[in-house]
């Protein structure tokens, strides 16, 4: 792989990872190794650049599994990323010390919109924060806002949320008991 293509390969994996604003903020300045089983990367500032088979890629504490990454560049900035895979699987601590862990068919990073959609039976789950599942989710990374949807006439999104001081089980049975 020439430089230039290994410097696209990690400005692709940094934009994958921009979508994980809800991460934890140091990953960002952390190093990053991108694995697959193959490359198709054109070496110039507009040209597309193909990761395809088990590809991973890690930054800190961000763990990003799929089958393919999609990556376009336009003036030798990234573009877009598409993650597809069956499923796409992201982990990220959090800031909190919780961990983000989301699942969906395909991801989709669009830089210029500063958006992130998981599509294809998508859930993001913040332990201890709560949960959204649905056919749709849009993360919002310029304004924090996130929308679900259930894709279809009959689909619904489900949102779980929970209690910011929830006792202990333990400690909630033994107060039941008194």
């Amino acid at each position: 792989m020439t430089r230039h293509a290994a410097e696209l390969v990690l400005a692709i994996a940094a934009a994958c990872c921009a979508g994980a604003a809800l991460g934890k903020s140091s990953d960002r300045q952390q190093t990053m190794q991108v694995e697959a089983n193959k490359s198709d990367c054109t070496v110039t500032d507009s040209g597309p650049c193909v990761l395809t088979g088990n590809v991973h890629i890690v930054q800190g504490s961000l763990v990003i599994d799929a089958a393919r990454a999609d990556i376009r560049q336009g003036d030798g900035d990234i573009q877009s990323a598409k993650l597809s895979g069956s499923p796409v699987r992201l982990k990220q601590q959090m800031d909190n010390g919780g961990t983000m862990n989301a699942t969906a068919a395909r991801v989709d990073y669009d830089l210029q919109q500063d958006t992130v959609v998981f599509i294809g039976g998508a859930v993001v789950q913040q332990p201890g924060r709560g949960s959204i599942a649905g056919e749709r989710i849009v993360y919002n990374m310029r304004t924090g806002q996130v929308q679900g949807g259930g894709g279809g006439d009959e689909g619904r999104v489900t949102l779980q949320f929970e209690p910011r001081n929830r006792a202990p089980a333990a400690e909630a049975d033994t107060e039941e008991q008194d």
